[in-house]
């Protein structure tokens, strides 16, 4: 999936509470820059996974019909994350006689396709398959064994795979904007590529995307995915949490959390007093006044509970050691106040958050954490990953999609 100059990348990031799209080019030195960007409100999806097919397609057709005025361009391929299906990671070793000759592309290909059918997971879809680490006739910590020769080549790879439900029902829906899906990738991934610099993911770090939805979480260390995780906990539980705490609608409590909302209390909480319109009444005629602090009361227990949840994930992983003490904090639901300062005392490390990198013409608007994950699709596919066994099954499977639905689009007409 590498790129080429004008060549023409499109990134789908389809989350809880938005729909959002960057379109990309790669300028004279290979330096990718964004000339076309929509993003919408999301609407049929809970916790990461599709409920409500036509809904959602309506926010996707909105996002992309946006992103293409702005570029100029007819999209007709896209790569989209996942942060549902409950990702699942295991290290798979295998190898492969090569007889002696200069390893290819071929072999590599080949020892990666074998690993990927030792792995396969039945019920679940293989969603990566990232090599961690080649060895060379026994010799190991090979990056690249391309060029090299050898009697026989192995690779420790991991696999990360996710319910295949929640899985095809988003590549579905993707289809029926049609949109082909080029590849679908793991959503604290994508942003991990988008975000980190080289020596976090050598060293170690982990990256914890807080969506809407789902909180993610992916381990990096010398320089690969080691890890990928998701607990179904985000933004909107904390809304849904002062929505019932305080009687209020949803978009008040919204609004009310983006405003006065902080994970961690102050002395001037008390004395500060927040208006809060009641639920079923006109906002002119009916609503209370309670102080901040009770609004920090309901944010902060939920915010604790997800950061438990996300250093028991990590702690059971047996990956804490790789991880060092580095985290990176991305996502909408981190730009709450406090929430840095609360995930360091929770999880006893260095913490900062992170933002798009390595992108050029985004606006302001669409720098911030929010937009991370959609940043690191484009990263993603101008890297050219050697991820080729996950992706390759989106390409397989598209063609007999297609038939499908011309066959069922006729049947309506017999």
């Amino acid at each position: 999936m590498a790129i080429g100059r004008n060549s023409v990348l499109v990134a789908l990031d389809v989350g809880t509470t938005k729909v959002s799209a960057f379109v990309a080019r790669a300028d004279e030195n290979g330096l990718l820059r964004v000339v076309g960007i929509g993003h919408q409100v999301s609407v049929g999806m809970r916790s990461g996974a599709v409920v409500d097919m036509d809904a959602l397609e309506q926010a996707i057709r909105a996002t992309v019909d946006a992103a293409e005025r702005m570029a100029g361009e007819i999209v007709s391929s896209v790569l989209v994350n996942l942060s549902a299906g409950r990702p699942s990671s295991q290290t798979v070793g295998v190898d492969i006689a090569v007889a002696g000759r200069e390893v290819g592309d071929n072999d590599v290909r080949r020892v990666l396709e074998q690993g990927r059918a030792q792995a396969e997971p039945g019920a679940r879809e293989v969603l990566h398959v990232v090599p961690i680490g080649y060895s060379i006739d026994g010799a190991r910590g090979i990056r690249d064994p391309r060029g090299m020769f050898a009697t026989r080549l192995g690779v420790d790879i991991h696999v990360v795979t996710v319910g295949a439900a929640p899985a095809r029902n988003l590549a579905a829906c993707v289809e029926r904007c049609h949109l082909n899906v080029a590849a679908m990738v793991a959503s604290a991934y994508a942003a991990g590529l988008g975000v980190l610099v080289e020596d976090e993911k050598d060293l170690g770090v982990t990256l914890i995307d807080m969506g809407g939805g789902t909180t993610s979480m992916a381990i990096f260390y010398d320089g690969n995915l080691v890890f990928a995780d998701a607990v179904p906990i985000g933004g909107v539980h904390v809304t849904n949490d002062v929505a019932r705490g305080l009687s209020t609608p949803t978009e008040h409590a919204e609004r009310m959390k983006t405003l006065y909302g902080s994970s961690l209390p102050s002395s001037a909480d008390e004395r500060e007093m927040i208006r809060v319109p009641l639920v079923g009444e006109a906002e002119s005629e009916a609503s209370a006044a309670v102080p901040r602090s009770a609004l920090v009361r309901i944010i902060q227990p939920r915010l604790e509970e997800t950061f438990e949840f996300v250093r028991e994930r990590l702690e059971a992983s047996g990956m804490v050691q790789l991880a060092g003490r580095r985290v990176v904090l991305t996502g909408g639901a981190c730009q709450l106040q406090g929430v840095r300062e609360l995930a360091a005392r929770m999880l006893d490390k260095q913490v900062r958050i992170g933002r798009p990198l390595r992108l050029r013409g985004l606006a302001d608007s669409t720098a911030g954490p929010a937009f991370a994950a959609c940043s690191g699709l484009l990263h993603y596919a101008a890297s050219g990953e050697t991820d080729v066994a996950a992706t390759k099954q989106w390409e397989e499977k598209a063609p007999r999609r297609r038939l499908t639905r011309m066959g069922e689009w006729l049947q309506s007409y017999l």
